[in-house]
C-alpha cells in the first residue's frame, strides 16, 4: 500500500479493530485527519476517499486552505490557540483541541458571544506537566470546572490529552487511563456531562481506543511523511 487512499483505509480498519477488541462499537470513534504542514492536494485526495474531517496546528493553515476546499469540510484546531486568534479561528473549525487555560476559555466564550456563534472544544490537559506543552494540570482543572462550565458560548465536549512521545505506543497506555479517570471524575464533581477523549496519534492511537478514545487524531499514518521545515 503506497498511495493516500490505501493508507487511509488502512487506518480505519484498524481503528474497527481497535474498537471491536475493546469491546465498542467501531462508530464510536471519529478519525480526525491531521493535515497541518501538508497541501491541499493531499487533502482532496483524503476527501475523494470520504474523510471530512480534518486537523490543523494554526490559523495561517486554515486560512490559507480552507477556501480552495468544500465547504463539507470539517475543521478542527487542534493546536494552541493564542488570544489574539480566537476572532479569526471562529468561525472557520468546527471545533477546538486545544482549551489550555481559563483565560483563553473566557476569550473564547466572549468572542463567541459577539459573533452569535458557539463553540465546540475539548479541555487539554497535561498529564506529565510538560514545561513544552500546554494544558491544565488535573488540580486546576478540578479547581475551574464550574467556571469552565459557566461559560455559556462554549459547548464542552470532553477532554484532549498529548502523552509524552516514546516510540513504544503501549507507553502511552497510563496517559490515556488518567485522562479517562480524570473525565469520569469530573463528571461526577460537575454540572454536565463529558462524553468525548480526543487521545491517541499515529503511533499510538489503538491503544487510545482501547482506553476510550472517542476522537483520534491521525497524520503522517495518513499522509506520509511531514514536508521537511524549511
Amino acid at each position: 500500500m503506497n498511495d493516500l487512499h490505501d493508507r487511509l483505509q488502512a487506518i480505519r480498519d484498524r481503528i474497527a479493530t481497535a474498537a471491536s477488541k475493546a469491546g465498542r462499537d467501531p462508530a464510536s470513534v471519529e478519525l480526525l485527519a491531521v493535515s497541518k504542514t501538508f497541501p491541499v492536494e493531499s487533502i482532496r485526495e483524503a476527501l475523494d476517499a470520504g474523510q471530512l474531517l480534518f486537523g490543523e496546528n494554526k490559523l495561517q493553515e486554515v486560512l490559507a486552505k480552507a477556501p480552495l476546499l468544500p465547504a463539507k469540510v470539517e475543521w478542527h484546531l487542534i493546536g494552541h490557540l493564542q488570544s489574539n486568534k480566537v476572532r479569526k479561528i471562529l468561525p472557520l473549525v468546527r471545533c477546538i483541541h486545544s482549551i489550555d487555560s481559563l483565560s483563553l476559555a473566557r476569550d473564547v466564550d466572549r468572542i463567541a458571544a459577539e459573533l452569535g456563534l458557539f463553540s465546540k472544544v475539548f479541555i487539554e490537559v497535561n498529564l506529565a506537566a510538560e514545561s513544552t506543552k500546554h494544558g491544565f494540570n488535573a488540580e486546576t482543572l478540578r479547581a475551574n470546572l464550574e467556571a469552565l462550565y459557566a461559560l455559556r458560548r462554549l459547548e464542552i465536549q470532553g477532554l484532549m490529552c498529548i502523552p509524552p512521545f516514546d516510540p513504544d505506543p503501549t507507553k502511552s497506555r497510563p496517559y490515556f487511563i488518567q485522562l479517562r479517570e480524570l473525565r469520569d471524575e469530573l463528571e461526577k464533581l460537575g454540572s454536565a456531562p463529558l462524553p468525548l477523549l480526543s487521545m491517541g496519534m499515529s503511533h499510538d492511537f489503538e491503544i487510545a481506543i482501547e482506553e476510550g478514545a472517542t476522537i483520534v487524531r491521525v497524520g503522517s499514518a495518513i499522509f506520509g511523511e511531514r514536508p521537511a521545515l524549511r
